[in-house]
């Protein structure tokens, strides 16, 4: 693809071209699992055998490394089957540094699946630095970072966290999910990897399961990915991969009304009775509102929030909508609201009155009505 062009072109075309056999515009796909040798024995075409590569696949890897501005990346079966691979490329006894309200997924993998593998792993507040620095240890190989967090929409300054990273010799990857590379670019702030649950916003449509590890410049710990990837074989279909660029043709133009959407709902709860505190970054309040608004073009289509009254009352909300849909997952078209500290399970640091809301494409005054009626308009629920 030649450019270089302006995201919206780049997320429409970018691993794309036209089928030099057909004439399609749309990518076909490819199921063979495997590929003709040439008579020398060789791969003249550049496949052998779909668990290391494959057509559909390459082309979704070479869109993700465009849109994110990196070298390279790897398309994976889960965004957690991303973290499996990283955590499995690094050594005994290395340190993981994370978010002290760092996606519960990624605590799980660390303390459960290489509960044996000798890592360590430090979870800290990263909206301070100065603590950031506190936990730095000289066995520090991995900092990991989400911004915004999940669930409590928390901001860390990618540039600083950056800055201790490489000080300390260490690997910065940024959980780029609910930003995407049309709202935050990490690799600008100088962070040196990027992963996707591809699931949610990339994908776009809540149909397809996946996840990506993009970097900037060639490192041992994307390598060791990459083999993991090829030899475990957590790989993504060729129609999850045709289903995954087939969103992103749309994920600049989703990103925006997503956020769009989110900002009048974020507005509205932040003046209802009912509800104690709205973690948006987009809210002038919101302590990370800043920071976000100096490395963000846009905060997002996630927001929580925190009722009056505790994890009953908040339970009874959820209960009492009808446009939203209580379920889990976020970045599709309809929006979604979960009570989220019992999706996490009892160890949950979320607070018992939090509900989180994936705001998705709906007209917003048919989702405030959902949430007003839902609340209660004098702030009581009536039941």
């Amino acid at each position: 693809m030649p450019g270089p062009y302006k995201i919206e072109t780049t997320a429409v075309h970018a691993g794309r071209c036209v089928d030099p056999a057909t004439g399609a515009v749309t990518p076909p796909m490819h199921l063979s699992t495997t590929f003709e040798r040439g008579a020398d024995g060789e791969y003249p075409l550049g496949f052998s055998y779909s668990r290391e590569d494959n057509p559909n696949r390459r082309a979704l890897e070479q869109c993700l490394a465009a849109l994110e501005g990196g070298q390279d990346a790897l398309a994976f079966a889960s965004g957690l089957a991303v973290v499996t691979a990283l955590a499995q490329g690094l050594e005994p006894g290395d340190h993981i540094l994370a978010p002290d309200d760092v996606y519960y997924g990624l605590r799980k993998v660390i303390s459960e699946v290489f509960a044996k593998s000798g890592l360590e792993a430090s979870y800290v507040d990263m909206t301070d630095l100065g603590a950031v620095r506190a936990a730095v240890r000289p066995s520090t190989r991995l900092v990991w970072v989400e911004t915004p967090s999940n669930p409590l929409m928390k901001i860390t300054d990618l540039a600083g966290l950056a800055a201790i990273a490489r000080k300390a010799n260490a690997i910065s990857v940024c959980d780029g999910t609910f930003a995407t590379p049309i709202l935050q670019r990490p690799f600008e702030q100088g962070i040196d990897m990027v992963t996707h649950s591809t699931t949610k916003y990339i994908g776009g449509h809540s149909d397809v399961v996946g996840g990506a590890l993009v970097t900037k410049y060639d490192n041992y710990l994307f390598e060791r990915a990459r083999k993991s990837q090829q030899l475990g074989g957590a790989v993504p279909s060729p129609f999850d991969c045709w289903l995954t660029l087939r969103g992103i043709d749309t994920l600049p133009y989703r990103m925006r009304a997503h956020s769009e959407n989110a900002g009048k709902v974020a507005g509205f709860l932040a003046g209802h009775a009912a509800v104690d505190a709205v973690h948006y970054p987009g809210l002038p309040g919101h302590p990370g509102h800043r920071v976000a608004a100096r490395q963000m073009s846009g905060f997002g289509g996630m927001l929580s929030a925190q009722v009056n009254g505790g994890r009953e009352r908040a339970m009874q909300v959820a209960a009492r909508v009808r446009l939203f849909i209580r379920a889990t997952s976020l970045g599709g078209p309809h929006s979604l609201i979960e009570h989220r500290a019992s999706v996490e399970g009892r160890n949950s640091k979320t607070p018992q009155n939090l509900l989180r809301l994936s705001i998705g494409l709906e007209n917003t005054d048919d989702l405030i009505a959902d949430l007003e009626q839902a609340l209660g308009r004098s702030g009581i629920l009536d039941i």
